[in-house]
């Protein structure tokens, strides 16, 4: 472990208890800037520093240290295209490394034990969404007879529809890891009370396709997160990424059904029926204007509002170059960028606490009420990674910055892997995530990949 850094942190970032970014990125940052490392550079030390590394270790240990040599020269190679820009380089960043949170899930432990006692549900979490719900359904009944382009309508459903139902679906991101009750079923069932002001159903299938997200990070052909090859082709300059984040909730909705099919159960049918029979009875007691007020804030909660900036910065490398600068600065062309950042601002108030989403991938079985606990017991494991203080800031890079696209991503290349991931069911899956419950007798039933 890297030692760390004097804490170089304002008095405002040592209140809010912000990590300290690493010295090394910062120093790589200010070689960047200074102009004493070019892309050209980059390219050279990546590729020598794999390609090298790689001959090295095959001539000294044998074949098998080869193909382990091998791997580590693609690793440079596939660095040192992080030297230019995505959008030139049509390609995601590959790794042949296994994800990291289950590693530093294991050295947390061992070096904290006590962590295991933050994991459980949380009781608080069904009376918020109860509130939340309840404040969403007021809001309509007061909207029913307002004109829909008018600035009040439209004005309560960004500030306050937007916020409540980006607040709604991340109710459901907790509900699905179970962490609002005791039993997965309960979990199940009360995601689809808190789906009620979306106004489409969502929760049951959300749930699968999360899990499969958290057990596959980065898989090529598991993880539906991922933008597509088409996706990031097509929307690779400014007004494609502005129209990604525009309509990114659509993206969303449509992808996992494109990516991987899953089967349609009895919960989803649930989820179904009481979406319709309530979006009915909005319509026949309150009128289309009261559906029209739930239907855009669920829109909006996806689109360019501040709330959505979790989707792109969760995952989405954002500054290439600075990552290229670090590589080359500590001299390992051939570590994969990060793949997944925390956000540290205020913004978690309002959504469960999902910018700490380096420690929710390392721990998904603690709830929102404690990863502020475990950032700060294990602080010197998240004090080195680089994070986001502002998710509007985000959004804003990832549609002007140049050198980012739907292209910065980290993507998981091991073939073998791959194949051996087809042959496995859900039912496997669920071992870890509980994808199909005991409970309900569930014997397993088969993810398919379809090929993206």
């Amino acid at each position: 472990m890297t030692p760390v850094p004097p804490d170089p942190r304002s008095r405002l970032e040592r209140a809010l208890c912000l990590p300290v970014r690493p010295l090394a990125l910062e120093n790589a940052r200010k070689a960047a800037d200074e102009g004493t490392n070019g892309a050209a550079n980059g390219v050279a030390a990546a590729t020598a520093n794999g390609a090298t590394n790689g001959t090295v270790n095959g001539t000294a240990n044998g074949s098998a240290h080869g193909a382990n040599g091998k791997a580590n020269g693609a690793n440079g190679k596939a660095a040192a295209a992080a030297g230019t820009p995505p959008s030139e380089q049509s390609d995601w960043f590959w790794t042949y490394q296994e994800e990291p949170h289950r590693t530093r899930r294991m050295e947390i432990l061992r070096a904290h034990p006590e962590a295991t006692k933050l994991c459980g549900y949380e009781p608080l979490t069904k009376w918020v969404v109860l509130g939340v719900v309840a404040t969403q359904f007021t809001c309509a009944f007061l909207l029913r007879n307002a004109r829909f382009w008018s600035v009040p309508y439209l004005a309560t459903a960004y500030i306050v529809g937007a916020t409540a139902n980006q607040n709604i679906f991340l109710s459901i991101h907790e509900l699905c890891h179970n962490l609002g009750f005791k039993k997965p079923l309960h979990n199940r069932l009360f995601s689809i009370v808190a789906n009620l002001p979306i106004g489409v159903p969502y929760s049951a299938s959300f749930r699968p396709y999360h899990l499969v997200h958290h057990k596959h990070l980065g898989d090529t052909r598991y993880d539906t997160d991922l933008p597509t090859r088409l996706e990031a082709f097509v929307l690779q300059n400014v007004l494609g990424k502005a129209f990604f984040a525009t309509f990114q909730i659509l993206f969303y909705a449509i992808r996992p059904m494109c990516v991987m099919s899953m089967p349609f159960t009895w919960v989803h049918l649930l989820n179904v029926a009481v979406q319709l029979a309530v979006d009915a009875a909005v319509v026949r007691f309150w009128g289309w204007h009261a559906m029209g007020y739930l239907i855009t804030s669920s829109f909006l909660a996806g689109s360019l509002h501040p709330c959505a900036g979790h989707f792109i910065a969760e995952h989405y490398v954002l500054d290439p170059e600075a990552i290229d600068a670090n590589a080359r600065a500590t001299n390992r062309a051939a570590v994969p960028p990060p793949e997944t950042y925390s956000y540290y601002g205020i913004l978690n108030l309002f959504t469960y606490n999902v910018g700490l989403h380096n420690e929710h991938h390392d721990f998904p079985y603690v709830p929102w009420t404690r990863l502020p606990e475990l950032t700060r017991l294990a602080s010197e494991f998240y004090c080195e990674l680089p994070y986001h203080t502002s998710w509007t800031k985000v959004i804003y890079d990832f549609v002007f910055e140049d050198k980012v696209s739907l292209w910065c991503r980290v993507r998981r290349g091991d073939e073998k892997k791959i194949a051996a991931a087809e042959r496995t069911s859900i039912n496997a899956i669920d071992r870890d995530f509980d994808v199909v419950d005991v409970a309900e007798g569930g014997s397993g039933v088969e993810a398919k990949p379809k090929h993206t």
